[in-house]
């Protein structure tokens, strides 16, 4: 029987891997990119991102894990099960070429460049359709992390789809921009972009279907352990170094001190 949570979890889900179609619509209608803006807010996503998975996720996987392997047991499952989180999307974007890679974002400025070349609408439709697979590889994760917290505490899958969907916006530029100049069609470029997002409900889908039968506490702490990891790791390795390159070095931190108070703040409003 599916609960309200369930549906709750999927419906954030679907909420923050279609923000990319908002990306879509923000390439189209702006003919810059307003990078203070954009920095604040991708380090803003990354502090939400950080605190919520030190300060929360990681601390109920290992309450989790002590209850049923006891304190030395838990604590080593709950470290291996963070790392392993890192491992796996690590390994994920080590397999991406850097320039197909969502998040090794550019400027409108760049996608839209016209001396690419003479095959530039060529190499600009390619460029799209990588990073649209790019972003759905990326997003498979993502969506069952959004999932994994929302369907334990729908509060805490609030914060994390907000989070999240801020970093789907530059992605669904990514994808947008070059497949508009290649092609000049807007909903040629929007339906690959909105296609892009939809990894993120899949992947809450196919971690639903496949774990939930086989759902026990110490599955529930490994997974939510891997999730900390995860969410760690796309943080430090793509969000604040994008910050960073968007506007200045303060921009991407106050960014990030904001997100942090915010999420620490709705935690607290919750005890």
């Amino acid at each position: 029987m599916i609960t309200e949570n369930v549906l709750i979890a999927f419906g954030l889900t679907l909420f923050a891997g279609l923000s990319t179609g908002i990306g879509s619509c923000i390439a189209f209608f702006s003919k810059t990119t307003n990078t203070k803006f954009l920095s604040v807010s991708l380090g803003f996503s990354a502090g939400v991102m950080i605190y919520v998975s030190l300060v929360e996720i990681f601390f109920k996987a290992r309450v989790a894990l002590i209850r049923e392997l006891g304190e030395r047991g838990g604590s080593w499952v709950t470290v291996t099960s963070f790392f392993g989180g890192i491992l796996v999307i690590g390994l994920i974007d080590k397999l991406i070429p850097s320039y197909e890679n969502p998040h090794e974002i550019h400027t409108l400025e760049e996608i839209s460049n016209p001396d690419l070349g003479a095959e530039k609408n060529k190499k600009l439709m390619k460029m799209g359709m990588f990073t649209a697979l790019a972003i759905a590889i990326h997003n498979f994760p993502e969506g069952l992390a959004t999932f994994t917290a929302a369907l334990t505490d729908p509060s805490l899958g609030i914060a994390i789809a907000v989070a999240i969907a801020i970093h789907n916006i530059p992605e669904g530029i990514a994808v947008s921009v070059p497949i508009y100049f290649a092609t000049g069609n807007k909903k040629k470029a929007f339906f690959h972009s909105f296609l892009s997002g939809l990894a993120e409900p899949v992947g809450a889908l196919v971690g639903y279907l496949i774990l939930m039968p086989f759902m026990s506490p110490v599955l529930f702490g490994v997974l939510f352990a891997g999730v900390a990891g995860i969410m760690v790791f796309i943080s430090l390795d793509e969000l604040l170094p994008a910050a960073r390159e968007f506007g200045k070095h303060h921009h991407s931190i106050y960014g990030l001190v904001l997100g942090m108070a915010v999420m620490a703040v709705s935690l607290l409003l919750f005890i």
